[in-house]
């Protein structure tokens, strides 16, 4: 059994990357034929093609989009282990990629992200807002935050610290509509839906003595983001059920009010989520540090 083709599959990963042996040469620091004769021979042992090439581009084929998850993880952990045996004053450089929900991002992750990158000057961080899930892996990310119960998968995580939500409304919605006491009373109220809960149009809740009920709210407002939700919150025009992060400062202020105190949704958490390998490139491994440091 002969040993796999690291460099190759490598090579592999960066060709993908930036669309063009030319471009990977250059990255690498290699010739292009000898990017050429890599995908070649990595191509010879897959007995498969991983590009389909033409005078004017190059683009994956179906079996190259398969791999390459595996090349990069390959390229990944190899660039961990390197990063591993330098010297330490050598490590802390280089670019760290991260994915994290928008609202947070906006509210508690940019002043955190502004201090790492004051202790560390060397490392440039591209972070990708969204409240959209992304693939870590098939997209290229070092790490994301993620705010929600994770699915099981082979994705590592660390468990920062519980979100805790809130149902919420006006008082001035509330003096008009009155304040619901029990969930099975929402579908008389005008409701807002964060449409990326796991069934948005159904809410599954948990009250006092462990009891559980299942209802459909009536709904006035659909979003897939929370802090669209909170200017119409504050007007009056209905109730809903968002993250503390988002109406702690409307709570003490008295702009909204907390009903429905007993019930609420699956618990969750505030979690950093990594690819699968335990390997990490030491600058990675600092701003995971300095999340647990401060988001805790």
């Amino acid at each position: 059994m002969s040993l796999p083709d690291f460099e190759a599959w490598a090579i592999f990963a960066a060709v993908a990357r930036l669309g063009s042996f030319t471009a990977a040469a250059g990255e690498l620091n290699l010739s292009k034929p000898t990017v050429s004769k890599a995908i070649t021979r990595l191509e010879k042992r897959l007995d498969t093609v991983l590009f389909h090439r033409t005078s004017r581009k190059i683009s994956l084929s179906s079996a190259g989009h398969a791999l390459l998850p595996h090349a990069r993880q390959i390229a990944l952990d190899g660039e961990a282990a390197m990063d591993a045996a330098r010297d330490t004053t050598h490590l802390l450089r280089g670019q760290v990629r991260m994915a994290a929900p928008l609202s947070y991002g906006l509210s508690h992750l940019a002043p955190v992200i502004a201090d790492f990158m004051s202790k560390y000057p060397e490392i440039a961080i591209d972070v990708q807002l969204s409240d959209a899930r992304v693939d870590l892996v098939e997209e290229g990310f070092d790490l994301a935050v993620r705010i929600g119960a994770l699915p099981d998968s082979s994705l590592r995580a660390i468990a920062l610290r519980p979100i805790h939500r809130h149902f919420v409304a006006s008082p001035a919605y509330l003096d008009r509509k009155g304040t619901p006491r029990h969930p099975s009373e929402l579908s008389e109220h005008d409701c807002f839906i964060y449409s990326n809960l796991p069934t948005p149009e159904t809410w599954h809740l948990t009250g006092p003595d462990g009891e559980k009920v299942s209802v459909q709210p009536h709904c006035r407002m659909r979003s897939n983001n929370g802090s669209l939700e909170l200017a119409a919150l504050v007007a009056g025009h209905g109730i809903s059920n968002l993250p503390d992060f988002l109406v702690d400062e409307q709570l003490r202020s008295g702009e909204l009010v907390s009903i429905l105190k007993d019930w609420d949704f699956e618990p969750i958490n505030l979690n950093i989520v990594m690819p699968p390998s335990p390997l990490r490139p030491a600058r990675v491994n600092a701003l995971i540090d300095h999340l647990k440091e401060q988001l805790r």
